[in-house]
């Protein structure tokens, strides 16, 4: 892609996946994205779990009751988390830092989900973060956003159609 505007009409969320294993070199590229992230007053609360591992992917794939089934299918999730004790903003931080993963995968042709985790549940209606929390061994501090499930496509999906922008939210000088 050679313009940013190209990038985000062209990035739609893709939930279907081939088994094509990811590059290395594709790999940290959507780290360092991640970690190139901004975060309030630079302290850069959020951390990232490599999930590549496909029985991982599987058991993290039922953290959620539904909305959570694209891991299953992907061949790298990223968990992003976050210490609410290092930043008070470490949701918005962390969420950045995920669109950011979601923009360097599409911007590699790759596929991505954002997956919801902060206040979901799995069936059983245990908190799906304390489910990935006890999965991982993440230390107790620590806070998980979301789980973004990366892999080549396997649907396409049409760009975003202009037409459908919605102009009336936005205001000028005043609601």
């Amino acid at each position: 892609m050679n313009k940013f505007q190209d990038l985000i009409t062209r990035r739609r969320s893709i939930r279907k996946f081939t088994d094509e294993l990811l590059k290395p070199e594709e790999v940290e590229l959507l780290l360092k994205a991640a970690l190139k992230s901004p975060s309030s007053k630079s302290k850069n609360p959020w951390q990232f779990i490599v999930v590549e591992d496909k029985e991982q992917l599987i058991k993290l794939s039922k953290c959620k009751a539904a909305g959570s089934k694209p891991i299953e299918n992907c061949v790298l999730g990223i968990i992003v988390l976050a210490d609410p004790l290092t930043s008070n903003v470490w949701i918005e931080d962390s969420s950045i830092a995920s669109i950011m993963i979601q923009l360097q995968a599409e911007d590699l042709g790759l596929g991505s989900c954002w997956i919801q985790i902060r206040e979901r549940f799995t069936p059983d209606n245990e908190s799906a973060s304390e489910y990935i929390k006890d999965m991982f061994d993440i230390p107790l501090q620590l806070e998980v956003l979301s789980v973004i499930a990366i892999g080549h496509k396997n649907q396409e999906r049409p760009p975003f159609d202009e037409e459908k922008l919605q102009w009336e939210k936005v205001h000028i000088g005043k609601y």
